[in-house]
């Protein structure tokens, strides 16, 4: 028990290293309009890390990357830890409970769906709440902004993290496994195989739709 324990935390130090990462060199800004609003792919990595121990492990990595890139990276202060402690557990802790329950396909499907809804919904309240403080926008001018700028930022987000999780949940576990730091799972049917099959076209067209709508609001085509 000992033994699992220790590996349970070494590999979710290992997650919170590579969230933190992808989160200072992967910043992009996904909506023209508003600058500040930069995707990074570090809810996918802590996703991953809960679709492996559950939610609170999840909660757990988005708490000390948010702390740590508070300290380090961040120019808002303690609201910004909020905004990111806020926004990464709307997404992966649904994503993780779910998927607990149901460890199946459907249910890391099901649990994204409901992440990137969570996550949409709970971060048009904290932004109506908080941007006003630490941009020092007005509240009425962030309320016309949630629709036209919040809203889609945060689809787009959630959307880009969920095909990216989708994409590399199943390689990285069979890594894992060959690294021994997971046992060996069972033998993989044929009903199974056609179904990650069917996952990965979703998870590539998702990702595609993504980038094209990213690509449009740029202006780029």
């Amino acid at each position: 028990m000992k033994s699992v324990n220790v590996r349970k935390i070494t590999m979710l130090a290992m997650m919170a290293a590579i969230a933190y990462v992808l989160m200072v060199v992967g910043r992009v800004p996904l909506v023209p309009s508003v600058g500040f609003l930069k995707y990074d792919p570090k809810d996918m990595v802590i996703a991953i890390s809960g679709l492996m121990f559950g939610p609170l492990s999840a909660l757990g990595v988005t708490v000390v990357v948010s702390l740590i890139e508070m300290l380090t990276v961040s120019e808002t202060g303690l609201i910004g830890l909020v905004m990111n402690i806020v926004s990464t557990a709307a997404f992966v802790c649904p994503v993780a409970l779910i998927y607990k329950k149901d460890r199946t396909i459907r249910g890391a499907i099901i649990g994204l769906a409901v992440g990137t809804l969570t996550m949409t919904g709970v971060m048009v309240l904290w932004n109506y709440l908080l941007t006003p403080i630490y941009m020092g926008y007005p509240r009425k001018a962030v309320a016309e902004m949630l629709l036209p700028a919040f809203v889609p930022f945060n689809l787009l987000k959630a959307g880009l993290n969920s095909a990216l999780v989708l994409l590399l949940y199943k390689p990285l576990m069979k890594m894992l496994r060959i690294l021994k730091f997971l046992p060996e799972s069972s033998s993989v049917s044929a009903a199974s195989k056609k179904s990650r099959i069917g996952v990965l076209v979703f998870a590539l067209a998702l990702l595609a739709t993504c980038i094209l709508i990213v690509l449009v609001l740029k202006g780029i085509i």
